[in-house]
């Protein structure tokens, strides 16, 4: 008997081992080709045009596709692991959902730190050196000496690395323990370095989440119809009709030899008829799209601002009185065994929700910087240079959102995997000096975004009446 159940339970671990191997693979197949259909949209088509680079493209672009499916994952793991706590908790003993469990769970978790490591560290080095490789001279051409060149490339990048955290370790914590830590490259060095990263992204994430989410209300303006109010539009569009005729009539009438002339009237004409193009899309929406879905929008993203504020302050409060409120602090009862709010499927959703709008509102934020503006990727131009830049600028902000996200307070999810052994989680003035910095940023930025056309409206009358006491 006791044979027998130590066999059944072999065949039962096994089939649970695959079980979960399948789930993660068919998630990740997804994430896969949503990802190579993004990326081919933005892919510049003049980069495969000869043999050996197109070779060398489509390498970079398979390993491009493989991290943004990575940072895809590292998204939707938080708020994956949210749902399905409160799907366990809600249908304990439903036989369809058994597939749904804390082991798969954790190994969601540490394939995601898995795969962030491997991407950062090894595959997006190798996709750069490896576009920008030409083979070492006296060696014959081909992918054979691109492939050498990128590999040396790479073995020196880690020996720099690795000699630049040596010499801060010795004189940081000149200790013989530490030092002999470093050589445990899977246990030590490399979570270490990803440790730093992490804190790295998570200071990005703070640079950029306040700037997006006062940058929001602009997008979402520009993306959906304003009201109409105290305004024809059909005056606006005759008048911009009358525009783009004399400018069509200037650039018939101009001779081919003035080119700066024929170029500065071409750039005017096609803002004119992007303009033009907004004014009827306008007119042609509907009342209610005009008047319901733009205020409805704006309120709703004011909202989620507000209450992703209100929660950093009152992690703030409990960072002063409660200990346990640290992300390092003690391991919650795990999966399936509690809810993770005190309101219960509704609280979970909206952390969802936070969650989700934290990561747009960091993209945003990103690409709004001026130091990050040339990052933008343009649809069938894009170099496959730029395009590594973007995976790898992704993958450490969705990286660190989950890192974030806990620090923060949004969720009380305990951090799986190598996510929750970063050291300076459990530094109580690093994670109180973040929520901090965080609340009182985001107030600036958003007192700063609905005040500016005030600000605007008081330097013109200042501007006016220093004009007059001259006069």
């Amino acid at each position: 008997m006791e044979g027998q159940d130590e066999v059944s339970a072999r065949e039962q671990h096994f089939h649970s081992q695959v079980r979960e191997s399948t789930i993660c693979f068919l998630l990740f197949a997804i994430l896969y080709i949503v990802s190579y259909f993004i990326i081919t949209r933005y892919k510049r088509k003049s980069d495969e045009q000869e043999d050996e680079d197109a070779i060398v493209n489509r390498i970079s672009l398979f390993l491009s596709t493989f991290t943004l499916a990575v940072s895809a994952g590292a998204v939707l793991l938080l708020p994956f692991s949210i749902i399905s706590n409160e799907i366990l908790l809600s249908f304990p003993q439903n036989y369809y959902i058994q597939w749904l469990n804390g082991s798969l769970i954790h190994g969601l978790w540490n394939l995601a730190s898995l795969f962030s490591n491997l991407c950062l560290f090894v595959l997006m080095p190798f996709a750069f050196f490896f576009l920008e490789s030409e083979g070492f001279a006296g060696l014959k051409k081909g992918i054979r000496a691109r492939i050498l060149e990128t590999v040396v490339m790479l073995v020196l990048l880690a020996l720099l690395i690795l000699g630049i955290v040596w010499v801060a370790s010795a004189l940081i914590d000149n200790d013989a323990a530490s030092m002999e830590s470093l050589y445990d490259l899977w246990e030590f060095y490399l979570p270490y370095l990803y440790s730093c990263i992490s804190l790295m992204g998570c200071l990005l994430l703070l640079l950029c989440t306040p700037v997006g989410l006062s940058r929001m209300f602009t997008v979402m303006g520009q993306l959906l119809v304003k009201p109409t109010i105290l305004e024809d539009l059909d005056e606006q569009i005759y008048i911009i009709t009358l525009e783009e005729e004399a400018l069509q009539r200037r650039l018939n009438g101009l001779s081919s030899s003035v080119d700066y002339n024929i170029m500065d009237l071409e750039q005017e004409l096609e803002n004119v008829k992007t303009l033009k193009t907004k004014l009827e899309r306008r007119k042609k929406a509907s009342a209610w799209e005009r008047n319901l879905v733009y205020p409805a929008v704006m309120v709703l993203l004011l909202i989620e601002t507000s209450i992703s504020v209100l929660l950093v302050a009152c992690n703030i409060l409990c960072l002063l009185v409660d200990e346990t409120a640290m992300p390092k602090g003690t391991r919650g009862p795990g999966i399936g065994n509690a809810s993770l709010s005190a309101f219960g499927f509704v609280g979970a959703a909206l952390e969802i929700i936070l969650i989700f709008y934290l990561m747009v509102s960091s993209v945003v934020g990103f690409y709004s910087l001026r130091f990050f503006g040339n990052f933008i990727p343009k649809k069938d131009d894009t170099t496959m240079t730029k395009i590594i830049g973007n995976c790898v600028s992704i993958l450490v902000l969705s990286s660190a959102l989950p890192v974030m996200s806990r620090t923060l307070g949004i969720t009380r999810f305990d951090l799986l995997g190598d996510f929750g052994r970063f050291n300076w989680l459990g530094n109580f003035y690093i994670v109180l000096s973040y929520n901090l910095l965080f609340a009182i940023v985001t107030t600036l930025c958003l007192v700063r975004k609905f005040t500016s056309a005030v600000r605007e409206e008081l330097f013109k009358a200042l501007g006016r009446c220093g004009h007059v006491t001259w006069i």
